[in-house]
């Protein structure tokens, strides 16, 4: 059997009831607990890095995560992290960009409802994910959930309370599992490189949502304050003509400061393309500028932390290595040849 390290950081899986509402109180070895018929999967040894609501996630927490696995690469065959579900997706992206060719499963769970309840999708959730890390064919990060396999950098969460709250966004399902068996519908390509680690994460990295009528003045303060905005405008992507020319004049000021701007879009599938409307296509080419095209925004952001946090790259490098496919994170040869 293959050992497997539970890794626990709280959220409404490890969650007990209080006079202030859900708050995280049950260890990994109470959570474990709920699942006896773990030792006909695996072995499984368990540990708590914290006990937080995951809506108090931060980068210190990811970089937590990444020192816990590292430290215990060589003595596992896979992790399984319980997390709370709000901002589980931004964990599985930017472990995917911190953690590299991993050719061990690095599982993320968690639940709509207490495991210590009566009713709660925890237990299948928590089994469904051992059952994933523990076979031989899985590998990277994934998000087990609802008897189906995310990739790390495609998830969102998009329904607050039901129980199939993840949906892989622009890309397919790699699998299910249903009463205990992995069903695969994409093959597994063994890394051939040996896993890499990734130490640092900076966070000055601002979301800029458009809405109709906004006005152009946050964003002196916004380049001033952040290295990197991602905007999230309408449909395939563009400025605003109401904010156009204090965005060319910020832009002018700031680029040569080492600020970046990432055009994303608030549609979650189908991707931007700036190219398409005057509104997008002339920013795009006036600044070289970036955008997501098919990632999610969770990707996105995470995305650029990693990046900043790699010391001395080049604008130019930095946008190759944005568009070259991390995990399944985006169509690599279609936005290699558009830009």
């Amino acid at each position: 059997m293959k050992r497997i390290l539970m890794i626990g950081t709280g959220g409404t899986i490890a969650c007990r009831q209080t006079d202030k509402g859900l708050a995280p109180g049950l260890s990994s070895e109470d959570v474990l607990s709920y699942i006896p018929q773990v030792k006909d999967v695996c072995e499984v040894d368990a540990i708590q890095i914290c006990n937080i609501d995951s809506t108090n996630v931060t980068p210190k927490h990811w970089k937590l995560m990444v020192r816990t696995i590292e430290e215990n690469y060589k003595d596992y065959g896979g992790f399984v992290i319980c997390h709370g579900t709000d901002t589980l997706a931004y964990t599985a992206a930017a472990l995917s960009y911190m953690i590299q060719y991993s050719s061990k499963p690095i599982v993320i769970t968690g639940a709509q409802k207490p495991i210590n309840m009566d009713v709660t999708d925890a237990k299948t959730n928590l089994l469904d994910s051992f059952i994933y890390a523990a076979d031989d064919e899985s590998q990277d990060v994934n998000i087990v959930f609802d008897g189906k396999v995310i990739v790390g950098t495609r998830a969102k969460k998009d329904r607050a309370k039901s129980y199939n709250a993840f949906s892989s966004i622009n890309f397919p399902y790699p699998a299910v599992i249903q009463d205990g068996h992995i069903i695969r519908y994409i093959p597994v390509i063994p890394y051939r490189e040996p896993v890499r680690f990734y130490k640092d994460m900076k966070e000055s990295v601002f979301v800029l949502k458009m809405i109709p009528g906004m006005r152009a003045h946050m964003l002196s303060y916004l380049f001033e304050h952040y290295d990197c905005i991602v905007i999230e405008s309408f449909g395939v992507g563009g400025i605003p003509e109401s904010i156009t020319e204090e965005f060319y004049e910020q832009m002018d000021a700031w680029r040569e400061k080492g600020k970046v701007v990432v055009m994303a879009t608030q549609v979650a599938n189908e991707g931007s393309n700036m190219t398409v409307y005057e509104v997008g296509k002339k920013v795009k080419q006036d600044f070289d500028m970036m955008e997501s095209y098919d990632m999610t925004l969770e990707a996105v952001i995470t995305k650029m932390m990693w990046l900043m946090g790699i010391p001395g790259l080049s604008y130019e490098k930095m946008k190759e290595m944005f568009y070259t496919m991390v995990n399944h994170d985006i169509l690599f040869t279609k936005y290699k040849r558009a830009n």
